[in-house]
């Protein structure tokens, strides 16, 4: 495997998982700069003349140029490419040209949005979800009483404040649109439409104002502000529900103002390393608290797979695919709605067997199928599959 290597999150998990396979693989470093730069294809170049890979791996898309030239060459060179999406492909692809080729497999983290990468002119397409690697969230000591990450309920991520600010600061002045987006990000949450696109053409009004945006960078940038500022609101109303539990949140200082009691009924922290701390934090909680990006409505986090892969537990917002990957009830536990978040806290701070019994179920599920090594096994089968390499 030739790996399309950028400083992103995935990398690490993508590598450690091919040495566990004893996949050969070879690494060209894409830079951080323009992509497709005269100096990156000659190192790809170079790596496929003396390596003779199977196939590219990248994720989102990293290392590829916008028009399609590096593309259009692996292809020329009979080299099939795997580009496994961990973000929205429609928020990364809108301004891609030429990137279908016959030889390009593309992979989502969400079902969902197979449908629209279809109607780009990929042929091959897959979902394959994120997972964990057991290796990092793994079981460990408890933390000591008293330690100051002990706590009944705790969540991790940004309050979405600057996100969404910047998302909005980048609508044309005056536009319709921007008057709209308050009402169009409460509705969007609850709407059954799974992206923001589909959202804002489907709304007769929202459509109108969509439509008379000057250019398609412009219109990228009313769904990001839709999306950012409904995942606000959405976010910030479920930790809102965590502040009578005297939850502990690791996140960015938007908190402060977000959530009333700041210091006092409930503590901030700054945002924890991934690799190195979160696999401790995560089980000093009683309960582990997701919700979802509103950019992924019937997808799953990595957190629903870190948790209980270090022995916490995680109650979730419900997802579509999540009961494709746990069995309900028994590896799981849900909420529908912000407003039912209280009393699922009250119940399962109240039974801790019952935590602790799915937690381990979700585990053993995590460590038998939804590990790094298990998505790198089924995409190389899939790319195998399909080109025959």
């Amino acid at each position: 495997m030739l790996l399309l290597w950028r400083p992103y999150f995935l990398y690490r998990e993508i590598e450690a998982a091919l040495d566990r396979l004893g996949v050969p693989y070879r690494r060209v470093d894409t830079g951080t700069g323009e992509q497709g730069e005269t100096g990156v294809v000659e190192a790809i170049l170079a790596a496929v003349a003396d390596f003779r890979p199977d196939f590219a791996l990248t994720v989102n898309h990293l290392g590829l140029d916008r028009e399609g030239r590096l593309a259009g060459l692996l292809a020329d060179i009979g080299l099939p490419l795997a580009s496994w999406f961990v973000d929205s492909p429609r928020l990364i692809l809108h301004e891609y040209a030429g990137l279908a080729t016959p030889l390009t497999m593309v992979f989502s983290y969400d079902a969902d949005a197979l449908p629209e990468l279809a109607a780009m002119g990929f042929a091959h397409r897959r979902w394959l979800p994120l997972a964990t690697d057991p290796e990092r969230f793994r079981l460990a000591a408890p933390l000591p009483a008293g330690h100051p990450w002990r706590c009944d309920v705790s969540f991790v991520g940004e309050s979405m404040e600057r996100q969404a600010t910047e998302a909005r600061n980048r609508l044309p002045a005056g536009s319709a649109l921007g008057r709209l987006l308050p009402g169009a990000a409460r509705d969007f949450g609850a709407a059954p439409e799974r992206s923001a696109r589909q959202f804002l053409e489907s709304r007769p009004e929202l459509a109108r104002a969509y439509a008379a945006l000057p250019d398609d960078p412009a219109r990228l940038n009313a769904e990001l502000a839709l999306t950012w500022e409904a995942t606000r609101r959405y976010r910030q109303a479920c930790v809102r529900a965590l502040v009578p539990f005297s939850p502990v949140i690791a996140g960015d200082a938007g908190w402060e103002t977000a959530l009333p009691g700041a210091g006092t009924r409930w503590r901030r922290l700054d945002g924890l390393e991934y690799y190195t701390e979160l696999p401790e934090f995560y089980p000093a909680s009683a309960v582990s608290f997701n919700c979802t990006s509103l950019q992924m409505k019937g997808a799953v986090n990595q957190r629903v797979f870190d948790v209980p892969a270090c022995g916490g537990f995680v109650l979730t917002d419900a997802r579509d695919q999540l009961s494709a990957l746990f069995a309900p009830d028994r590896e799981t536990a849900v909420y529908a709605a912000p407003e039912e978040i209280p009393d699922r806290l009250r119940h399962f701070l109240a039974h801790p067997e019952e935590r602790r019994k799915r937690s381990q179920a979700a585990r053993r599920r995590i460590l038998a199928e939804h590990t790094y090594v298990h998505r790198l096994r089924t995409l190389g089968a899939a790319m195998r599959q399909a080109f025959g390499v």
